[in-house]
């Protein structure tokens, strides 16, 4: 008679294999896909495994915070799952960091412009509200913004110099 502790083991290479079996073929028949391109999936979960890592939190504690279950969590962090606009919200909250945040890591909102570095260290503040994140972010994108223009006119008005006929002709 088998033991069910070698049983469940014998079901998970199973369903192990089949896994890795399908996603070979799922890499095969994407060969116009470009693979140095992270999946949306997988960034965003990268994302969430990053911050919930960052906030010493376990799967199962975020997973009760965001009301989702903890299998589907850890499918979201390893790229399986894609998870939809209310599940990011939940788990942002459960993160206690903004939904716009897991939003633009999903590919749902673009990006604001800026460093990713400023950006995140905006948002990673724990000493100002979700309110005060928004109005710096705003900010800090208006001045990236009018800097960005300014170096243009910059540039523009810079006279380019015009050969002369002696270097047209060299």
């Amino acid at each position: 008679m088998q033991r069910p502790t070698e049983f469940v083991r014998e079901q998970v290479t199973a369903v192990r294999e089949t896994v890795a079996t399908a996603a070979a073929g799922a890499t095969t028949s994407a060969a116009g896909v470009a693979s140095s391109v992270p999946a949306v999936g997988s960034q965003v979960g990268e994302f969430i495994r990053h911050q919930r890592s960052a906030a010493q939190v376990s799967l199962r504690e975020l997973a009760r915070a965001a009301g989702v279950s903890n299998p589907y969590l850890s499918q979201v962090e390893r790229g399986l799952r894609k998870p939809s606009a209310e599940i990011l919200g939940q788990i942002a909250r459960g993160l206690k960091i903004s939904a716009e945040t897991l939003y633009e890591q999903a590919g749902i909102l673009d990006r604001r412009s800026g460093t990713a570095g400023t950006v995140a260290a905006i948002r990673a503040d724990e000493a100002i509200s979700e309110r005060h994140k928004a109005v710096l972010l705003e900010l800090y994108e208006t001045y990236a913004r009018e800097h960005a223009a300014a170096e243009a006119r910059a540039q523009a008005t810079t006279p380019h110099p015009t050969p002369t006929t002696q270097e047209e002709t060299a």
